[in-house]
């Protein structure tokens, strides 16, 4: 059932420069992704790697380098890039399983600031082909629903261990005689239970420091963390698949327990609980220092993306944004912590990801707010992760939640219409400019972001060329992703009018997404190009354009990445009649007169017919979260 069907009426004479630029840029990663996998895969999909791995990290780096191909697929990438995906993903699976890493298709034991990067792979793969996929992505949520697998502790509403996954026999943080920290790990971020070496005393070796050793396995690698918040992202896809009450219930208990315990700590979520439940309890009371917790090593940019990914979770399932509160109380509290000065005389801890992203804003004053807490009080100071406050206003579009980026956007010493072209991690960090575009101050921003990720695009390729023949070691398996010619969150923002995915585990968001009738699968169809330029409820503008002179295209629209919103109507334009085109001795033509018609929709698809040379601009009515998500496609005959 896809609900109402309008075909578009005005004439494309001149292209807009956005969509002729969004496709020149599919056409060029359709190359990209192809000339990657040539270069660093095998036959079977694995990547180009013949060394060991020596610690428990490394499983992330390897299903990374694909993470977002899927989602591309998704987006409106070529016919043949899902199967390849899902081949690397096969391939790479093997590959772990073989080096000792994976279990069952699934991490041994890891953390889930790590565990939530490997899984994004997982997750637009199930989006894009949910019957394939749909059975292991239950089998891995078991994982954590069933307690019989020795992961949760229902009785006390834990995760038991910091590492976690599909062998229980995995305990502790580390295998060898002390965690693995190397000297520049240590100078960037400290050490974890930094009070047991007092200020001034001398270093101990590695493997005679408590804080590495004997201490930190006895302290840190037992009892919940507040990243494994982010394994609510597992559960919640089986929800998505499945409907089965107990996983909504089993995120509800466990969110709203770290909830329960923000409160309890002056609604600032701590980051630890012993194996009994209770905050602090291996930490001589510290509602901080827990692993990956808010004193090391990264503090708000590992803790509050777990939030992040919890909040909205538990929000989805229960139909209750009240479990935001999870995540707004420490965004505030931060805020207010904050200080005016340039990033360059910071204390940050990341100065490898700012200075790419702020660039020659580095030596601006601006706010920046302390990502960690020590006993000595906050520290770390850094621009706030723009993308955890923008993920929260797209999901509730509250005012109270826009005007947190308002002051955040009036703090800062920098222009947030400015455009630089980078490529961080995440593949994110564009949410500022883009703001600054949806609330109708920076309309030159899809022709600027576009070009952006074009040259991301060529930069990588050029990577590709001057690495194809390195011989990947351990220490270099960070090679891969920084070679990812894959670049998405442009077409992410334009096309679907949604936030990159939260890049530790998240589930994707958006106003609206696309199936392509023609070929039956999702995405935009070829030659068509979209760009919401609205994302209120009341009004969601969406432009649609058939650049092909020839070819007429159908696209369905989409209200929500699983079809949670619903379209109540739509107002579009239309061409009024054909006299432009003029008469048989004109040499001319006169500019078409555009209409704007009206029809309701009631559901959560629209069908557009997009004859050649077609364009028509969609203002849609949306009620938010108004339907059960689902993975089910307008071509399944549910709606």
């Amino acid at each position: 059932m896809t609900g109402a069907t309008i075909t578009a009426s005005v004439p494309v004479l001149e292209p807009p420069g956005w969509a002729l630029a969004e496709r020149a840029l599919f056409d060029l990663l359709d190359y990209a992704w192809r000339h990657f996998a040539r270069v660093f895969t095998g036959p079977d999909g694995r990547l180009n790697y013949r060394h060991t791995l020596t610690s428990r990290d490394g499983v992330d780096d390897f299903y990374e380098t694909f993470f977002n191909w899927p989602q591309l697929y998704l987006l409106g990438g070529a016919d043949d890039l899902l199967a390849h995906t899902a081949r690397h993903w096969e391939g790479v699976t093997a590959q772990l399983t073989e080096l000792g890493m994976v279990k069952d298709e699934y991490e041994r034991g890891y953390d889930w600031f790590h565990q939530g990067e490997s899984l994004l792979l997982l997750y637009f793969l199930t989006m894009a082909d949910p019957a394939r996929w749909a059975a292991r992505s239950v089998r891995f949520a078991e994982l954590y629903a069933d307690p019989a697998h020795g992961n949760y502790d229902p009785d006390r509403c834990i995760i038991r261990r910091p590492h976690n996954g599909s062998d229980p026999g995995r305990t502790g943080l580390f295998d060898g005689a002390h965690y693995p920290w190397l000297d520049q790990e240590a100078r960037c971020y400290g050490f974890p239970l930094d009070w047991l070496v007092p200020d001034g005393a001398p270093e101990p070796e590695r493997a005679r420091d408590p804080r590495l050793t004997s201490q930190m396995a006895t302290r840190m690698g037992t009892g919940d963390t507040a990243v494994n918040l982010a394994a609510t992202g597992l559960v919640l896809n089986a929800w998505i698949l499945t409907g089965e009450q107990r996983y909504r219930d089993w995120i509800e208990q466990y969110a709203g327990a770290w909830r329960q315990r923000a409160a309890a700590n002056h609604r600032i979520l701590p980051d630890n609980t012993g194996p009994d439940g209770v905050v602090g309890s291996l930490l001589d009371g510290r509602w901080y220092g827990g692993h990956y917790g808010w004193s090391w090593p990264h503090g708000w940019y590992s803790v509050g993306t777990a939030a992040a990914v919890a909040a909205l979770a538990a929000a989805t399932v229960t139909g209750d944004d009240t479990h935001l509160d999870l995540l707004r109380p420490a965004l505030d509290t931060l805020t207010s912590h904050g200080k005016v000065m340039a990033f360059a005389d910071s204390d940050s801890s990341l100065a490898s990801k700012w200075h790419p992203q702020l660039a020659e804003a580095i030596t601006t004053p601006t706010l920046l707010v302390p990502y960690r807490h020590s006993d000595g009080g906050w520290f770390d100071y850094n621009p706030m992760l723009a993308a955890i406050p923008m993920a929260l206003w797209h999901h509730t579009h509250d005012p109270a939640d826009r005007q947190r980026l308002e002051e955040l956007r009036e703090a800062a010493g920098y222009d947030w219409r400015t455009v630089r072209s980078f490529r961080s991690k995440e593949e994110a960090g564009h949410e500022e400019p883009w703001f600054a575009f949806l609330t109708g101050d920076n309309p030159g921003y899809p022709e600027k972001i576009l070009a952006a990720a074009q040259a991301q695009v060529r930069h990588r390729l050029a990577r590709i060329q001057a690495y194809r023949d390195a011989d990947v070691s351990e220490a270099d398996i960070h090679l891969w992703q920084q070679c990812n010619p894959v670049v998405t969150e442009a077409l992410v923002q334009l096309t679907w009018g949604g936030p990159q995915v939260i890049y530790n585990g998240g589930l994707q968001q958006a106003r609206v997404r696309y199936y392509d009738v023609a070929r039956r699968r999702p995405g935009l169809p070829a030659s068509v190009a979209a760009l919401v330029s609205s994302i209120d409820p009341a009004a969601t503008i969406v432009d649609l354009v058939n650049l092909d002179p020839e070819q007429d295209r159908t696209v369905i629209v989409q209200a929500g990445s699983f079809a949670e919103h619903a379209i109540e109507a739509v107002r579009y334009t239309a061409c009024s009649d054909r006299s432009w085109i003029g008469s048989l001795y004109d040499y001319g033509h006169s500019e078409p007169m555009i209409i704007e018609r009206h029809a309701e929709v009631r559901g959560p698809w629209l069908t557009i017919l997009l004859p050649a040379s077609t364009r028509i601009r969609l203002t849609l009515t949306l009620a938010l979260r108004t339907r059960i998500p689902s993975y089910a496609t307008p071509f399944d005959g549910a709606g």
